[in-house]
């Protein structure tokens, strides 16, 4: 009886440590605990964008979207953090004391700011790094994860942007005397002076100097460093398209740092298939014989299954055949394009006395024949 008393409240136990603890909102956005604010930020940057309704049209995309958002939440605030670390869901929201839930929609709106170059802040902001970016034209066909890297500059790990070997070699600067301002007197009339107020020269107006410059990065306050980054190439993406990396620019103690845009276009490859929008162009060569005789081949298409296309009768130099639901996805959208085949004929260099014979044969007109037979 007893024994069966016991395992009855350890069940219930196990319930509410269930119930206490909510969702993982670390699994949720394929993190582990020791995430750092920059990873939380690429997490929810990363699947904000694949599961919002309005490019996932997936059944159960906007439940995920609404999940992600608030993981997001919890997590990007050191304060909820350390909440839900040490009692989870349920403790989080026994704290915000049934505050109104914030929309996910205005959360993503505010993090990526409708677009890169549109902020809602005063933040001071790095440079923009704009770059072409070329890929295969059948990963637009078919959808791929295309790896790059970027060389860029961050913050120097050893002095974390202060260009000081120690934050006690940050010392107030002398001349101004941690103002950033010089006070002087000049002379505008004999006998009547002007206060003027210029910026400190030692210190460039930042009321601080160095006495001892990080070793690290020689005072630099910021290293080289090499990325590497993830673009999801998505089916029938447009040409010149940008994708959007926030916050990946040149790291900077002055500034926050900028984004990184993609342009990305599909390489071009001579005597391959072409693009424009949704159509699919291929140039097909056929010999003499199958231009006037007709045809029948397969082509292979950029993700490996066979198209077949036949001619019977015949085919002119520079004929265009439309094959239908055969070109580009449509971006974000249903069903593809149009496939365009243009045929070139190509004539033999040499012809032998007998064959000239035949040809002049067969194409020999009524009146010449009835000539020739007189």
């Amino acid at each position: 009886m007893a024994r069966s008393l016991l395992s009855g409240l350890f069940v219930l136990l196990l319930c509410a440590i269930y119930v206490l603890g909510g969702r993982n909102f670390y699994k949720i956005l394929d993190l582990d605990r020791s995430a750092s604010e920059a990873d939380i930020k690429k997490a929810y940057k990363r699947l904000s964008r694949k599961f919002h309704p309005d490019r996932n049209k997936a059944e159960g995309a906007e439940a995920k979207f609404v999940e992600i958002t608030q993981a997001y939440e919890a997590l990007s605030d050191p304060q909820k953090r350390q909440i839900y670390d040490r009692h989870g869901e349920e403790g989080l929201q026994a704290h915000e004391g049934g505050q109104h839930a914030t929309n996910p929609f205005d959360v993503f709106s505010s993090f990526f700011g409708g677009g890169h170059g549109q902020r809602h802040d005063n933040v001071r902001r790095g440079p923009t790094m704009v770059s072409e970016f070329e890929v295969n034209l059948a990963d637009v066909y078919t959808g791929n994860q295309v790896d790059f890297m970027i060389k860029k500059k961050i913050l120097c790990d050893h002095c974390r942007g202060s260009g000081a070997h120690s934050d006690g070699d940050i010392k107030q600067c002398p001349t101004c005397g941690g103002s950033g301002v010089k006070i002087g007197k000049q002379q505008i009339f004999p006998g009547m002076y002007a206060n003027t107020q210029t910026t400190c020269p030692q210190c460039s107006g930042k009321g601080k100097v160095i006495a001892r410059v990080c070793k690290h990065c020689n005072g630099e306050k910021v290293i080289d460093h090499t990325g590497h980054y993830t673009l999801d190439v998505e089916k029938g993406m447009p040409e010149g398209h940008e994708v959007v990396f926030e916050g990946e620019g040149d790291q900077s103690a002055e500034w926050e740092a900028g984004d990184v845009v993609l342009r990305v276009r599909s390489s071009k490859v001579a005597g391959g298939w072409r693009r424009k929008e949704s159509g699919l162009y291929w140039r097909e060569t056929i010999s003499v014989s199958e231009a006037l005789l007709g045809f029948e081949r397969n082509i292979t298409h950029l993700d490996g299954h066979q198209v077949t296309i036949n001619h019977p009768g015949v085919t002119q130099p520079g004929h265009v055949m439309v094959i239908k639901e055969e070109g580009m996805p449509i971006f974000h959208g249903h069903g593809h394009g149009d496939m365009f085949v243009e045929f070139n004929v190509v004539l033999p260099t040499v012809i032998s006395e007998d064959m000239r014979t035949k040809l002049q044969t067969a194409f020999m007109t009524d009146k010449q024949r009835v000539k020739e037979e007189l």
